[in-house]
């Protein structure tokens, strides 16, 4: 039989460094073949890790956040376009609203949507309405009332740089600039503002945040051109056990279908690799049981450790151009440095992410301490609060359910960015011990030792926690 390391298993052979310092070292990284990532760390599609605000935080630092599949397809695509309306250069397809609209139809529009302001719109362009219009008129007002009138508006009559719409905006003391060409776009002052403010953002040509969503096999086809449709940049293929003749040829379907990325998983051998890159897959998914939360291997007595996982897949992926993603395993920065030496372009991860500001759920306070919920997608938390999400009812029956996963309390880490920036550092710091200037350079000089438990208890391993 052949050997399974997992991350504890092993260490990086530190290597005479060209970097002066470690911030010299580049993270830039692929998440698909045409998706890019300024900083390669994925934040999973879990209910109790990503929705919009986890996928706005992770593209404003250069990563990615994957809206997860467990609620309504109407639901994903709302999160989906509230992330690309979050911030962009040029809204392309601006709120727009009819004179006629009440005040109180507009403000549940704009709640829905996340914004403040919409254009008003009667087969042309006729006036603004922002939030200082209307926050203390009558519910009954209509918006022709309160807007602003078309010819009081500063317009542009072509696509003006980022510079020029500064200067307009300076110079004529206005937040909202509509363009009028052969159609309606808006610049406004705050995305102009996020855009110099986030300088590594994660951003598609429109200079909109990229997000990814996440498909299940059974509605595939459909889900995937709502949500193509609502503006996702790539698609992930998440099923437990992706190395099937139903994923593959849900696979092909989807690719001679739509032209966008998708990324598949969860692999862990050389042949799934071979097989769903030649179904068309662009991007793969590498982990069958390594989180925390999830008991596959426990359940079923089926997987590879992780290490040993990702670094097969890495080798026939490579061959192919095709990137990986690391899905779980990983318990502090240098498991994430061990992926990426090991061959994966990304770490996907739900465990780094969950408990901080911008997972969903509420913090909770037990013995004095602050804590927020954590499901695995198999878990039978998750699969209730989905069977109550789909039927809108409350369920207090015990719903007879296979699972593969499990809820916990995870210590509350505040801000996601202090994650994210615990484990720049970290890969920074891998890269300069890895005498390598980028990933590039780190995955070609990388050299692996195989430790002892006494090896990895003296590496101080019970104090590396990320929370720490």
């Amino acid at each position: 039989m052949n050997t399974g390391l997992t991350y504890a298993d092993i260490l990086l052979v530190p290597k005479k460094t060209p970097l002066a310092s470690r911030k010299q070292a580049q993270i830039s990284s692929r998440f698909t073949r045409n998706i890019p990532l300024n900083a390669p760390f994925i934040s999973s599609n879990m209910v109790t890790v990503t929705e919009h605000e986890m996928a706005i935080a992770m593209a404003r630092h250069g990563g990615l956040g994957v809206i997860h599949q467990f609620s309504s397809i109407t639901e994903r695509c709302d999160e989906v376009r509230k992330v690309k309306r979050s911030t962009a250069y040029i809204i392309d397809n601006p709120l727009a609203v009819h004179p006629s609209t009440t005040i109180k139809e507009l403000k549940v529009i704009l709640n829905q949507i996340g914004i403040s302001s919409a254009l008003v719109y009667d087969n042309e362009l006729v006036g603004i309405i922002t939030h200082k219009d209307f926050q203390f008129a009558n519910d009954a007002q209509t918006v022709e009332s309160l807007m602003t009138p078309k010819h009081c508006l500063i317009v542009c009559n072509e696509v003006p740089s980022i510079e020029h719409a500064k200067q307009i905006m300076h110079e004529h003391k206005i937040e909202k600039l509509p363009i009028i060409t052969d159609s309606v776009k808006l610049i406004t002052a705050k995305d102009v503002r996020q855009h110099e403010e986030w300088t590594y953002a994660n951003r598609d040509e429109k200079g909109r945040l990229r997000v990814a969503a996440a498909l299940g096999v059974k509605t595939a086809m459909d889900d995937a051109k709502q949500l193509i449709n609502a503006g996702a940049d790539v698609l992930v293929m998440d099923v437990a056990h992706a190395h099937s003749d139903t994923i593959i040829n849900t696979v092909k379907q989807l690719k001679a279908t739509y032209n966008i990325d998708i990324m598949v998983g969860n692999i862990a051998t050389k042949q799934a690799a071979i097989d769903l890159i030649e179904a068309g897959a662009d991007g793969l998914k590498v982990g069958i049981g390594p989180s925390p939360v999830c008991t596959t291997r426990i359940m079923s007595g089926a997987g590879i450790p992780q290490f040993t996982a990702v670094q097969q897949v890495c080798e026939v992926a490579k061959a192919y151009g095709v990137p990986v993603t690391a899905d779980g395993g990983m318990s502090s920065p240098g498991d994430a440095v061990k992926a990426i030496a090991a061959g994966a372009s990304s770490v996907y991860s739900g465990s780094f992410f969950a408990g901080t500001d911008e997972a969903p759920g509420r913090i909770l306070v037990k013995d004095g301490k602050r804590y927020k919920k954590y499901m695995g997608s198999a878990s039978y938390d998750n699969n209730h609060a989905r069977t109550e999400n789909m039927e809108n009812k409350r369920i207090k029956k015990t719903l007879d359910i296979f699972v593969e996963g499990v809820a916990v309390l995870v210590d509350y880490k505040g801000p996601v960015r202090a994650v994210l920036k615990k484990l720049v550092k970290g890969l920074q710091s891998g890269i300069s011990y890895g005498g390598a200037h980028n990933i590039e350079e780190l995955q070609q000089n990388a050299e692996f030792i195989q430790i002892t438990s006494a090896g990895w208890h003296e590496s101080g391993s019970r104090g590396s926690k990320l929370s720490e």
